[in-house]
């Protein structure tokens, strides 16, 4: 446990030595025995820090400790960031949630929605309504991932719009952001938008919204108008040179359990600028530059004198938006993403816990998201609690390190 945690105790309101747990559990059960290379771990409440520390090595290659400043591909966890520049733009008055995305991608208003049939002999029929603003934030837009989360272990159904995707050169490498949008338009949406949950490109699509909006390539959108303001001063779409030892590795489960290296800091893809920049899942930071940006939400849209977004909006953004208030579990097409289904319901770019019951775990009303290399991150209005937790393990759902975490730290609270 570091000094930091045992001072602050008494203004946490979480036992030291009940938190001091997650140092055991981690070290027994992933770090010694190697099923992960390490990890960092932020716990604060009410603003201060309650337990911070690291675990293991960022580089299991050339045997380098894990380090406080690591950097880390933060991949999905991009989502909210990019969600909230796209807020940012709704409280300037440039769009509403119920607008078609057309109103702003030409492209998709002829967009048609599978009904039958593969290919050539598709069958399709016109959208009850179009894909809106909202569905784009909250995926029930229609959208798929095409098969690009195959390899996260999504299932492979051979889903004849996912075949669309592939036809039509709808991909992340490559292109621009408009390019993307615009191909796009000419694939047949998976179901009628509104009547279905499924992880998708949504959020890319949330990116190139805020291209269009702002007249600024999105990573100079958030530069201005996220990460100056925080201080997420290691925040990017790519590693500069400068900061390229500081770079985690980033590992692979196998099937026999052990480690491969599928991303070498010293040759990594993250060390150039891409053409697409990813809203969906581009990023690149440290624990505590993610931190922050929690810290804003928690605080309500501002940090440290400088306001994202205004309080009000924060708060619509971890309501649950799926219709009629339902669960994940009754929207959802079966496909990977980075939450349970269970008492679990769907905002503006975040997933929130609705029933503590269903979802089988302690606390509720939190909001939070996830990384493909098993990084998470929550914040809890109702407990003040913010939690980031950072490592480099695909795929993501390897090991529930959220649950787990959240068994140890909810259980810490003493108030």
């Amino acid at each position: 446990m570091d000094t930091a945690a045992e001072n602050n105790g008494h203004l946490t309101g979480l036992s030291p030595s009940r938190l001091s747990r997650i140092g055991d559990h981690l070290n027994r059960n992933y770090i010694d025995n190697g099923k992960i290379a390490g990890c960092q771990v932020l716990v604060t409440r009410h603003g201060a820090v309650a337990y911070r520390q690291c675990f293991g090595q960022m580089d299991l290659e050339r045997a380098r400790p894990m380090a406080p400043d690591a950097i880390y591909r933060i991949y999905s966890m991009t989502k909210p960031i990019t969600s909230a520049a796209l807020m940012t733009l709704y409280e300037k008055g440039l769009f509403q949630l119920d607008d078609p995305v057309s109103r702003f991608i030409p492209e998709w208003r002829d967009q048609r929605v599978w009904r039958a049939g593969s290919g050539e002999a598709m069958e399709t029929e016109k959208p009850k309504r179009p894909p809106t603003m909202r569905d784009m934030l909250c995926h029930t837009g229609g959208l798929t991932y095409g098969r690009a989360l195959v390899a996260l272990g999504a299932p492979d159904d051979g889903h004849p719009v996912d075949l669309e995707y592939e036809r039509h050169g709808v991909q992340r490498q490559g292109v621009d952001l408009r390019e993307f949008v615009r191909r796009m338009g000419r694939v047949p949406l998976r179901y009628q938008p509104g009547q279905r949950w499924m992880y998708s490109l949504s959020t890319d699509v949330c990116g190139a919204l805020v291209e269009i909006l702002s007249g600024k390539p999105l990573d100079e959108y958030f530069q201005e108008t996220i990460f100056d303001p925080l201080g997420m001063k290691d925040t990017a779409f790519f590693v500069v040179p400068e900061k390229s030892d500081r770079l985690a590795a980033n590992y692979q489960r196998r099937a026999d359990k052990t480690l491969k290296l599928i991303d070498d800091p010293q040759n990594s893809s993250f060390a150039h600028k891409p053409q697409f920049l990813s809203g969906g899942g581009g990023l690149t930071g440290t624990i505590d530059d993610y931190w922050r940006f929690c810290e804003m939400l928690r605080r309500g849209g501002a940090l440290d004198g400088a306001r994202i977004l205004g309080p009000r909006t924060v708060a619509l953004m971890h309501r649950n938006h799926l219709p009629g208030g339902k669960e994940l579990t009754e929207m959802a097409i079966d496909s990977f993403s980075e939450t349970s289904t269970d008492g679990v319901g769907f905002g503006l770019g975040f997933a929130m816990v609705l029933d503590s019951v269903r979802a089988g775990g302690l606390g509720q009303g939190d909001y939070y998201w996830g990384g493909a290399a098993s990084t998470i991150f929550w914040v809890d209005p109702v407990e003040d609690i913010t939690v980031v937790f950072m490592t480099q393990l695909m795929p993501s759902g390897a090991f529930n390190f959220r649950g787990q975490l959240r068994n140890i730290i909810y259980s810490a609270i003493e108030d």
